[in-house]
């Protein structure tokens, strides 16, 4: 019969010693997860120091969870949802209505100005012409009547 201390080894020959041969091995398996924790906290730890997050937290800190938030929804999976979608199409509708409220606005008012000046005048076009000459008098008999 054989001792409970003879085991055999990976290569099929019995070893005496098994329980140190597997200690041997548990400490190398220790011995290089440690020095990858160890070149991982180095290599954040050069990133860290690159990117300057600590500075960046104390200067903005509610732009650096805005930007932590959005970081963790992309790489979470978010960006091809439904919920992403729906939040790109409302902000790409609200972004060209005020983008494009300017233009059209200023577009309007050119077009009533040429309107009510070739018309020779009453036209509906011409009230808004009419305000704001009233509001620039308005301003001029204020101005002329301060002593």
């Amino acid at each position: 019969m054989e001792s409970q201390e003879t085991s055999r080894a990976p290569n099929g020959k019995r070893d005496d010693h098994g329980a140190q041969s597997f200690g041997e091995r548990i400490d190398r398996v220790s011995g290089s997860a440690q020095q990858a924790w160890t070149r991982t906290r180095d290599a954040f730890d050069d990133i860290k120091g690159t990117l300057d997050i600590d500075g960046r937290v104390r200067r903005n800190p509610y732009g650096t969870m805005a930007a932590a938030i959005g970081i963790g929804y992309v790489l979470g999976g978010g960006l091809f949802s439904r919920l992403t979608a729906r939040i790109l199409g409302l902000g790409l509708r609200v972004g060209i209505r005020l983008a494009a409220l300017p233009v059209i606005k200023d577009e309007l008012a050119g077009f009533a100005e040429s309107f009510g000046a070739g018309d020779g005048g009453g036209g509906a076009a011409e009230g808004g012409v009419r305000r704001r000459k009233t509001k620039q008098s308005n301003q001029n008999k204020d101005k002329e009547t301060e002593p």
